[in-house]
């Protein structure tokens, strides 16, 4: 979809016609906070127009706080302050460990009896119901690399579980924004491990193949832990990298 010619012919320069059509992505809710939107070549692409012109007007939406650009990952909606811990959690990048933008998509979602072993992570009754949200990483030309497994308590995102809710790419601006949950911090054991075959196939490699394993455990306020996630990446396009200060 390119700029029409009566915007075209409108008296703005071409860089507002870009701000306002992202706007109406965000007024429209086809974008949400914690979406990562469009790359700035996608968009010149879409709206004809030159990729300075694209820049010029991310610039500005990130001056005016309605956008968030994340140095290597790409560009995302906010209305929160995506400054804080809610970016501390997203450090993947390809094998390299240069930054790269991943597009989440959710696979699978559902309210289910959570298993002895999840419960006593999450620190919760054995059978206790839980939200199960299932996740698929794409970076470049839609290549699987990374999935994950993660539970939450379900009484804190009723609701979630309905497939015609959207999730973000940034998971955590949802749980902040939607349903008022602090994300205050995180813990995370890095392993390796063969591949099964559930993780084989959403990742189109053979069963067998080393993958990396990021363990986490996911706090709100008063210590209480709110998510448990499991993410398994490909070994030869997926990196994870950490600042010790």
């Amino acid at each position: 979809m390119t700029l029409t010619a009566a915007s075209r012919m409108q008296a703005k320069p071409l860089y507002q016609l870009v701000e306002d059509h992202i706007r109406s992505l965000i007024d429209s809710g086809d974008l949400v906070p914690g979406d990562l939107i469009p790359s700035e070549p996608q968009l010149a692409k879409t709206l004809d127009v030159s990729q300075g012109t694209v820049k010029k007007a991310i610039d500005n939406l990130v001056w005016q706080r309605l956008l968030y650009r994340h140095q290597g990952k790409g560009t995302y909606v906010s209305r929160i302050d995506f400054n804080n811990s809610l970016f501390r959690f997203f450090s993947y990048g390809d094998a390299e460990g240069k930054g790269v933008r991943i597009h989440k998509e959710t696979s699978a979602r559902r309210l289910e009896i959570g298993s002895a072993e999840i419960c006593r992570r999450l620190n919760v009754r054995e059978k206790t119901q839980l939200l199960y949200i299932e996740r698929i990483g794409y970076g470049p030309k839609r290549q699987p690399v990374l999935v994950e497994y993660s539970h939450w308590l379900a009484e804190l995102v009723p609701g979630l579980e309905n497939e015609d809710v959207h999730i973000p790419d940034l998971l955590y601006a949802l749980i902040v924004e939607e349903y008022g949950v602090p994300v205050v911090r995180a813990e995370e054991t890095l392993i390796a491990e063969a591949a099964d075959a559930p993780t084989a196939a959403r990742l189109k490699i053979k069963p067998g193949t080393p993958v990396v394993v990021l363990k986490r455990v996911t706090y709100t306020s008063g210590e209480r832990i709110i998510e448990v996630r499991t993410t398994k990446g490909r070994a030869d396009r997926f990196s994870y990298k950490t600042e010790i200060r």
